[in-house]
């Protein structure tokens, strides 16, 4: 099992394929696999059929995942894209640390 240094709901800077730069917010997180889905990243297009419930059918566009070493967190005091450090506090939980301006990110 690999750690993920992003949760749901962070927002991320892309830094490596076709959508590098993109900053986006983490929908779903895949520790086990190390894979993230990030809302507006790496979009893919389904061809759905018609059915009872869709009538139309049609095409549709959705985020697809990407692996996680390809993302830095985007620090939400510096605002700027930082890797994280982890530190133990008095009462025993962990808090995620921006490197670069060194304030809580949780």
């Amino acid at each position: 099992m690999s750690k993920v240094h992003v949760k749901s709901g962070d927002r991320v800077k892309v830094l490596t394929g076709d959508s590098a730069g993109k900053i986006g917010k983490v929908l779903e997180v895949f520790p086990r696999r190390g894979k993230i889905i990030v809302d507006g990243v790496n979009i893919q297009k389904k061809h759905t059929r018609p059915t009872q419930t869709n009538t139309q059918g049609g095409i549709v566009e959705k985020p697809g995942v990407i692996d996680a070493s390809n993302v830095a967190l985007v620090c939400p005091s510096c605002n700027k894209a930082t890797r994280v450090s982890r530190q133990r506090s008095e009462d025993g939980k962990l808090t995620r640390l921006c490197k670069k301006c060194g304030k809580a990110i949780d």
